[in-house]
């Protein structure tokens, strides 16, 4: 939906399961031609790049689970194809490393959808920092409480592996803090642009039987001064999707509330609070650019995947045109993937470490 929401990008081609029988079934509900729809991701990346390259896909969206998302990446871009895939980069460091340098080597285009940096209110908060309108960064307070998995505390007496992010064979080194820890710390660093020095954290795990953890908190000291808390939880009892996150500066702070994306609120001592409301004039114009309706009627999460797409529609006709890439698209790169990777790994590191701060991975 997302791909498709602005006319640039059509799907034409697909492997949809692991199963061929599902893969072709599900080829058949999206019409699309049965000789393009495979029966395994390496069938589909040999066949695709023996086409003409006015007849080939131009991209693949990665969208399986983490631990093939190093398989598939590096298969379809030594075939010469550009790539947009799903966070986390990879299932470990070491695969995160190994994949930038099939990246850097290719000369392709990588996009990964942390899809919160698509929201129109989330570039102006950037444009914000960018600008100095804050002035010196002092503080980070950046949350991601989630509510779903207490459930299985219930009458039902879940106590199992209920779904694929607490199994560690799938999902890597941890759950909550590898799925939405990662979101909070990549919104972070992308509205301010500063990179964790160390972190003092804690994960936890308070559903029985489940080897992965489903709460995380931790401190952190970032690059250049500022100071930050991150909390990311699936235990927080009545929160939904409640990612937000609070920037205090030297000349005033800023928030910004995912269940309301529409909306950024600008703080100051001694001063009324502003309310900036997305589609007015009075943006930035690269939030007015993501922004596509008038102000007033709601733009959420499926245009904030739009705009991951679009950004990266723009590289991927550069790339297929021939032209020389560029430094400043607006999407999170392969880079951003293996600092996700960093966060995850370090902060496994740290709630294990009895001393607690530990310094960023590289």
């Amino acid at each position: 939906m997302a791909a498709n929401l602005d006319g640039r990008i059509k799907l034409v081609a697909g492997c949809f399961s692991s199963k061929p029988k599902n893969s072709k079934a599900s080829g058949a509900d999206l019409y699309l031609d049965t000789s393009r729809v495979y029966s395994s991701y390496e069938e589909m990346a040999r066949k695709e790049a023996a086409l003409p390259a006015s007849e080939r896909i131009d991209f693949v969206s990665i969208v399986t689970r983490n631990q093939t998302h190093f398989a598939v990446a590096k298969t379809f871009l030594e075939a010469g194809i550009n790539v947009i895939c799903e966070k986390p980069l990879a299932f470990s460091m070491v695969e995160a490393r190994a994949l930038r340098r099939v990246v850097n080597n290719s000369g392709k285009v990588f996009a990964l959808t942390h899809n919160y940096t698509g929201y129109p209110m989330v570039k102006e908060a950037k444009e914000m920092v960018r600008t100095g309108q804050l002035g010196r960064i002092l503080k980070i307070v950046v949350e991601y409480p989630q509510g779903y998995a207490i459930t299985a505390l219930g009458d039902k007496g879940e106590s199992g592996i209920s779904n694929w992010r607490m199994d560690p064979s799938v999902a890597g080194v941890s759950n909550c803090m590898g799925d939405i820890g990662t979101h909070a710390e990549n919104l972070a660093r992308y509205i301010t642009g500063l990179e964790i020095e160390e972190m003092c954290a804690e994960l936890s795990t308070f559903i029985p039987d489940r080897p992965l953890d489903d709460d995380g908190n931790m401190l952190v000291r970032y690059k250049g001064g500022a100071r930050g808390i991150l909390y990311a939880s699936q235990i927080s009892n009545g929160e939904e999707n409640n990612l937000n996150i609070r920037i205090y500066g030297t000349k005033c702070s800023i928030e910004w509330f995912q269940e309301h994306p529409n909306e950024l609120v600008v703080k100051e001592v001694n001063q009324p609070r502003i309310i900036k409301r997305r589609g007015n004039s009075y943006l930035s114009t690269v939030a007015q650019k993501y922004s596509r309706l008038p102000f007033g009627h709601q733009e959420a999460f499926i245009e904030a995947f739009a705009n991951v797409y679009l950004a990266a529609a723009d590289a991927i006709e550069d790339e297929v045109s021939g032209r020389k890439l560029k430094k400043n698209y607006d999407f999170p790169t392969v880079e951003d993937g293996v600092i996700g990777m960093a966060f995850i790994a370090t902060a496994v590191k740290s709630s294990k470490s009895k001393t607690k701060w530990t310094k960023m991975l590289g």
